[in-house]
Parts: C-alpha cells; sequence; structure tokens
C-alpha cells in the first residue's frame, strides 16, 4: 500500500507520538513516567495487569501529577467462549476494564475479540457471540464516558486469538451499535497486507468510528509463537506514512501510539529504547 506523492504527510510532530507501555516492557510505570517526562512524550497506553499490580488509583495519579495522557487501555475482550458461564464471567472482566479505563481517564477501552473455542470450527458463530458482548457492554461503557474499539488482528491469529481478522469485519461488528459506545482499532501491523484497508479507513472515518490508530513494523522471520515479532519503526515492511496519510484523511489527528512486544528491544536499556522509538517516529512516521 502507497501514499500517492500528492498527499504524502509531513513527518508527524512528537506532539501526537504515544508510547505503549509494552513497547518498554522492561520498565515499572514510575520508570516509564519519568522517561516520558524526559524525552517531552506527552501521553502513553496501558496495560490492564501491570495497571492493576500499581494499582489503579495509584497508576492514576502518578501519571496525572507527571502530566501524562492515557490514549488507552488494553485490553478487554475475549468473548467467544460457548459455555456461558465464561461468557458472563467474560462480560464481568470487561466491566471492570471500563470501571479501570474510565479511572485512568482514557475514553478508549481496546478490545481483542478471542479465538475459537476448543474444537471449534465455527467462525461466523463466534463472532456474533462478540456481536452479543458488545450490545451488553456498549451502553455500560457509554455511561463512562468510555468508547470500545475493537482491534482486528492478523488472520494468523484468528485460530487462538482473534476472529476478527480485517477493518471491514471489525466495522461489520461496530456498525451494530452507535458510534459514540464501538468503534475501531487501526494498526498497521495487522493491517499493513489488506488492500482493501484505505477503504475501509475511509468508512471508519465516515462513521465516526476511528478510535485508536497504532503503529509497529511487520518484520521476517516471525519469532517461535509470532506473538512477538512486532518490529521497531522502520525495521520492516510498513508503510508508515501512507497509514497515516490515510487516517488523517477520515478525520483522524490524534494520538499516535506505538505499541512493539518484542523480546530485544525489552532485554535492552528502556531509556536507550524510548529514544530511539522517539526518533523512529520522527523519521518514518
Amino acid at each position: 500500500m502507497t501514499t500517492p506523492p500528492s498527499v504524502t504527510p509531513d513527518p508527524a510532530p512528537l506532539s501526537r507520538l504515544s508510547i505503549n507501555q509494552e513497547t518498554v516492557k522492561q520498565w515499572s510505570l514510575p520508570e516509564l513516567a519519568e522517561g516520558c517526562r524526559k524525552e517531552g512524550i506527552g501521553a502513553v497506553g496501558l496495560w490492564r495487569a501491570p495497571v492493576r499490580e500499581y494499582g489503579v488509583e495509584r497508576t492514576a495519579r502518578l501519571l496525572r501529577d507527571a502530566g501524562l495522557a492515557v490514549t488507552s487501555l488494553c485490553r478487554g475482550g475475549f468473548f467467544t467462549d460457548t459455555d456461558p458461564a465464561a461468557r458472563a464471567r467474560a462480560l464481568d472482566d470487561n466491566r471492570a476494564a471500563v470501571d479501570e479505563a474510565a479511572a485512568l481517564g482514557t475514553d478508549t477501552l481496546v478490545l481483542v475479540s478471542g479465538g475459537l473455542p476448543p474444537g471449534s470450527k465455527d467462525l461466523a458463530g463466534a463472532r456474533e457471540r462478540v456481536a452479543d458482548a458488545l450490545a451488553v457492554l456498549g451502553p455500560y461503557a457509554e455511561e463512562r464516558g468510555v468508547r470500545l474499539a475493537v482491534e482486528p488482528l492478523h488472520p494468523m491469529f484468528a485460530a487462538d486469538r482473534c476472529v476478527v481478522s480485517t477493518l471491514g469485519q471489525a466495522l461489520d461488528l461496530a456498525e451494530r451499535f452507535p458510534a459514540r459506545q464501538v468503534g475501531v482499532v487501526v494498526d498497521t501491523y495487522h493491517l499493513w497486507w489488506d488492500d482493501q484497508a484505505p477503504a475501509q479507513i475511509a468508512r471508519a472515518g465516515a462513521g465516526g468510528r476511528l478510535h485508536a490508530f497504532q503503529l509497529a513494523d511487520w518484520i521476517t522471520p516471525l519469532p517461535a509463537g509470532v506473538l512477538l515479532g512486532r518490529g521497531q519503526l522502520g525495521d520492516g515492511s510498513v508503510d508508515f506514512r501512507a497509514f497515516r496519510a490515510l487516517v488523517e484523511a477520515a478525520g483522524h489527528h490524534g494520538p499516535i501510539e506505538v505499541e512493539i512486544f518484542n523480546e530485544a528491544l525489552w532485554e535492552r536499556d528502556g531509556g536507550e529504547v524510548l529514544r530511539e522509538t522517539a526518533e523512529r517516529f520522527r523519521t518514518y512516521a
């Protein structure tokens, strides 16, 4: 996917960069807050497990005192189990995730829908169970000022992690509900390969459903397990400027979150990784 020269944007300003917590997973929350302060980065994306470990209210105070905005909380979801009791537990956990997002001051809860239940081959049925959960959670989230953002994951994750594989599928689900309740995430790592992505990004923008924009590069060979194969910006195949032109044309001019799961980055000094990420953002985003 390429951007016509007439719409190639200038480099993104650092003021739009949000560092997802997983990009510097080796850091504690206080280290993340201090590192962003030093580098002049004003926003972060958070993950529930480390936030819960540190304490939700304590995290909110820490980031507020550091002047950091929270652009998203990840993750809710995993709605596809066929067992009614398991689905009820998932709904309870997602209500808690909404409450956590509200307490942290973010209006965006990222949802990973869940994979196929063991032994199942019914993708359509699994996606309907996602819709059922959104119908319950959408009004709950809206009451608390939180939007649910359905994230499509690359098809290699469809079996075990996310039955929503394309932005079109995510929008087909989201559009059953008001945009103030349910939208989508555009993540370059998951969508860079899809020639329908430009049209679907425009569709998301037209409907007011483009709730989050995330960057990571596609590098090969993929590691065992594939989940930790996201690359540093500029190391792989993704045309980030092309994606940014598309999301801006669709009306998104807000934060751009860099979310990289990569063990090699986690083994390095966190400050070095943060500085490199900011420089790559200036160069490629």
